[in-house]
């Protein structure tokens, strides 16, 4: 058994907070670290924020990702853990949406986004450029501040995987002569879902471990084909597929339509029926041949959610050596550029330890989605707006009702969060409703009396 414990993250990051998110991004390392994982994963441009929109065109965003980047390197986060960051990085004229692999505070190398996602909700290709060259790995010169803090002058940049050597069973086997090679690679979010995936060519490079960045917005029902896609990718070839989310609104305004809030001054609109898109709807996975084996909540209130899995390996290696077309098509592949790393992630072989075993996946019913979805993202617009409450202009139709209906399902999750011990919560609400001597909020209703507020609008008619 060669075995691996990795740890899949959604964080709720705030666009061009570089502060916060890089507080966010450590405390979930810590939370991987903590459970034993050797491989950490964070959503796609964690560091700078997915919604960045124009900013991404100032240089500032670059510069201010790559300082923050350079304090996770200069501690101790990334020792003895493989992480994953996202970052938009430039290259000469070109600027591009990557995640960066680090190991032991070095830089292993630079991954772009090879398709940008430029429909619906989405714009990349105002921002970015998608990396074109597939077959090579270029040498990228690292900003000097930051090679002289890490003594590294370049790293490789470009499309390709890691190989990572681990040896331990070979150890106790007395077999030292007879490493084995790990593959682990990234596709990025919207890479998934194009006719002709990179995890495909990369399984057939023998890479068993795919790293999924995503900045996926929320829509009704888009969960189930989110996880039947992330199936379909280990199904048939085999292969460990890790998924991680934004959680949370993280600045935009993605829900449109009908009904106008009053938010001390600050106006935005809320879509009350169908929700289009909530910025992030979490739900960090992991798939090991077409089985999920863990999963995470699909909306929360939490900043910082880090779900593990324990994966044997060989149960992939035996998968696809049992396929005759994939040793086929392996046999006449299209080779990928790749980057070896004399380190091991894989556990000591150990009888005792249990792998993640297969599991029911939770889906919410539409009702739900239209509720929480809403729900999360009024609260996260709330506290961090700096406002106190909500005003609704009742005009007595459903579009009020409906508006009421969901703040009420938010004050709902804010208490139940607290009840389950999130501090965060707790402190976010205590100052949002302007509770005293210790007193916080333990009943919805009395929550939503403290910040929800309404006002009727009257006409000649009514």
């Amino acid at each position: 058994m060669r075995l691996l414990k990795v740890a899949t993250c959604s964080l709720n990051q705030w666009a061009m907070d570089f502060d916060c998110n890089a507080k966010l991004i450590k405390e979930s390392i810590a939370k991987a670290k903590e459970a034993g994982a050797s491989v950490r994963l964070g959503p796609e441009l964690e560091i700078p924020g997915y919604g960045c929109e124009d900013h991404f065109l100032e240089l500032d965003t670059v510069n201010h990702s790559w300082e923050c980047l350079k304090d996770l390197l200069l501690g101790d986060w990334t020792d003895g853990i493989l992480c994953s960051f996202g970052m938009p990085v430039i290259i000469g004229p070109e600027r591009y949406n990557c995640q960066v692999f680090c190991l032991n505070r070095k830089i292993l190398m630079i991954r772009p986004k090879l398709c940008l996602a430029n429909d619906g909700n989405y714009r990349e290709l105002r921002w970015f450029t998608a990396w074109k060259r597939r077959d090579q790995l270029v040498d990228f010169q690292l900003p000097l501040e930051i090679s002289q803090a890490l003594g590294q002058k370049s790293v490789p940049f470009g499309y390709g995987f890691m190989k990572f050597q681990d040896t331990q069973i070979y150890q106790l086997l007395n077999m030292n002569h007879f490493p084995i090679l790990r593959a682990i690679a990234a596709e990025v979010c919207e890479e998934l879902y194009t006719s002709d995936p990179p995890h495909s060519e990369l399984a057939l490079n023998g890479v068993e471990v795919i790293m999924n960045a995503s900045g996926s917005h929320h829509q009704l029902r888009k969960l189930d084909y989110r996880v039947h896609t992330l199936i379909g990718a280990t199904h048939s070839r085999g292969g460990v597929y890790m998924y991680s989310n934004q959680q949370g609104c993280d600045g935009s305004r993605l829900y449109y339509g009908r009904k106008t809030f009053c938010l001390d001054r600050m106006i935005f609109e809320l879509f009350t029926f169908v929700p289009i898109a909530y910025p992030g709807n979490g739900c960090a996975c992991v798939v090991v041949n077409g089985d999920v084996v863990a999963q995470g909540s699909q909306f929360s209130l939490k900043d910082v959610e880090v779900v593990v899995a324990q994966i044997d390996l060989d149960a992939v290696v035996s998968l696809r050596g049992s396929l005759s077309s994939f040793q086929e098509q392996a046999s006449y592949k299209t080779k990928v550029p790749s980057v070896e790393v004399p380190y091991s992630l894989c556990l000591p072989f150990n009888l005792k330890i249990c792998v993640s075993l297969p599991l029911k996946i939770k889906y919410h019913t539409p009702e739900e989605e239209i509720a929480f979805g809403p729900g999360c993202w009024l609260w996260d617009y709330l506290r961090r707006s700096g406002a106190s409450g909500f005003l609704l202009p009742l005009s007595g139709g459903a579009d009020s009702s409906s508006v009421a209906a969901i703040v009420g399902c938010m004050c709902q999750l804010v208490v139940k969060e607290i009840a389950n011990g999130d501090e965060q919560v707790k402190a976010d609400a205590i100052r949002i409703g302007n509770y005293k001597d210790g007193q916080y909020p333990i009943d919805s209703r009395e929550f939503a009396k403290r910040i929800f507020y309404t006002v009727f609008m009257g006409s000649e008619n009514r």
